[in-house]
């Protein structure tokens, strides 16, 4: 199994920018596809972000040209660097592979409000 932490999460005004990562218990960032998921109150979890083994990256039309997904230098953790956030943005925001496939973590809670 592999445990996910995901920090960086925070109460930011529209149009503010945020840091998401992602540590996990084993390194396989380089073994699996990554991905960012969100899931705000009353909707289903949802991916807006992936990151194949490869290095190639995709979003969801929402965050398209915002966020921004990417590995640190030392493979250690996976980033999601967020701009111009929204209240729409407003959600618990998790990572797992792209399968999902396995557990989740508890996520960080990125709030959006002025």
């Amino acid at each position: 199994q592999v445990q996910f932490v995901e920090s960086g999460g925070g109460l930011v005004q529209p149009g503010g920018s945020l840091r998401l990562s992602c540590a996990a218990s084993r390194n396989i960032f380089m073994i699996y596809d990554m991905a960012w998921y969100r899931q705000a109150p009353g909707k289903q979890r949802e991916i807006v972000a992936g990151l194949t083994r490869g290095g190639g990256t995709n979003y969801a039309d929402s965050v398209q040209g915002r966020f921004t997904i990417s590995r640190d230098n030392a493979r250690t953790t996976i980033d999601l660097e967020m701009r111009n956030l929204k209240p729409e943005d407003t959600a618990v925001y998790y990572c797992n592979t792209g399968g999902p496939n396995f557990a989740w973590g508890q996520g960080t809670q990125v709030t959006v409000s002025s």
